[in-house]
């Protein structure tokens, strides 16, 4: 009997109704995903019976079990609906409904980020809009028509694209993680209840990437399934037929870097990551049940680390001086520039620190650690994919 092929894998994500309730699986559900790692483990502390001899006596079944996850995916091309395969897996980090902006013909724009529509544009600040290889956020509505950007098209636009935004709330959802397998009778997984803790997206690597982590209720496998209280199945889930499964991966050095208070366009970036983190925690210790009954986020941390070289010009100073001074800047990252290859991440308040410099190499590298973003409400970061 050969060896089960790591390659032989393949990835589904559903938004769950309701905690651990396991979402339906369709082929349109697959995800082109690097790696899943799940790891469970029973809370239960050593027993401290006297028995007579030093041998472990065991532990008994029914004990709370801790499970931790961790999918790891690149930045891909767009299903026809215009979101990301791993788009319940972006909601489930934010929390909030995705935001749906359908495109509209643009009857004017100006060189300070001023977009006017021929018809009234439905739009909320902090959404998105696109225009050829470009993306956009609204900072502010300025009347049914008009809307400021957080910075200025590069290019005029005549029509504005569409373009799905995902943005915070104050509850999250769950989701499910299917893990199938080739040979049909290989030992199949689903994670139910899945709370994603962390969201980490990186840029300028061979590719750009997004890391989903955090905890669910549980994992349920087709050699040891049961009629579970978890899940709420009566069978194990079968995988679905095979669609078509064609996906293009974005190269890592692709896309935009907007900073700064009037936001200019840099160039000088070399690397950045910007990591959501929910401070989630489970209804895990409750009595009468062995699994979580509930996600409970704590308070959301955003944060920003980038590393760009030195400049002497207004723009690069400019951000050193609000780093020292502690005033907000707005940061816009677009990964990808082709239509249906896009994501752009929008933080409208961000106090950058001070950075640290580097002068190992010939050029001379500012690095920025953690700058944490900051709002009034569920509105510190937006996440957009056009």
């Amino acid at each position: 009997m050969a060896y089960i092929n790591s390659n032989a894998n393949r990835f589904y994500t559903a938004l769950e109704a309701s905690y651990g309730q396991i979402g339906a699986v369709t082929a349109s559900n697959r995800i082109p995903a690097l790696k899943l790692t799940v790891q469970q483990q029973l809370e239960m502390k050593d027993r401290k019976d006297k028995t007579g001899s030093r041998t472990f006596a065991g532990l008994p079944a029914g004990g709370r079990r801790r499970t931790s996850f961790e999918l790891r995916t690149y930045l891909t091309n767009l299903q026809s609906s215009g979101s990301p395969a791993y788009g319940p897996l972006v909601q489930a980090a934010l929390g909030g409904t995705p935001l749906s902006f359908a495109g509209g013909t643009v009857s004017s724009s100006t060189t300070g980020g001023r977009l006017g529509f021929a018809a009234p544009h439905g739009l909320s600040a902090g959404q998105a809009v696109a225009s050829g290889s470009e993306v956009r956020f609204v900072s502010a509505i300025v009347d049914p028509s008009d809307v400021q950007l957080n910075a200025p098209f590069t290019v005029v636009p005549s029509a504005a694209n569409a373009a799905v935004t995902y943005v915070p709330a104050t509850n999250l959802p769950s989701a499910t993680i299917f893990d199938y397998w080739s040979p049909s009778t290989a030992v199949q997984r689903v994670l139910c209840g899945a709370g994603v803790d962390q969201m980490h997206i990186l840029l300028n690597g061979d590719y750009h990437e997004l890391h989903f982590s955090g905890l669910a209720q549980d994992v349920i496998d087709s050699s040891s399934f049961s009629n579970a209280s978890v899940g709420q199945l009566s069978s194990f889930p079968a995988e679905p037929a095979l669609g078509a499964f064609n996906f293009s991966v974005v190269p890592g050095n692709l896309g935009q870097a907007w900073l700064g208070t009037s936001p200019n366009q840099f160039f000088t970036i070399t690397s950045a990551q910007v990591t959501l983190k929910n401070s989630l925690e489970m209804r895990a210790k409750e009595f009468g049940s062995s699994f979580p009954r509930a996600l409970s986020p704590g308070q959301r941390s955003v944060t920003a680390t980038f590393d760009l070289f030195s400049q002497d010009d207004n723009q690069t100073v400019g951000l050193y001086q609000a780093a020292r001074q502690r005033s907000p800047i707005s940061l816009m990252l677009q990964l990808g520039d082709q239509a249906g290859q896009m994501m752009a991440v929008y933080l409208s308040s961000m106090i950058p620190e001070v950075p640290e410099f580097d002068d190992g190499d010939n050029q001379l590298q500012w690095k920025f650690r953690p700058s944490r973003a900051q709002g009034t409400i569920d509105n510190e970061i937006a996440v957009a994919f056009a």
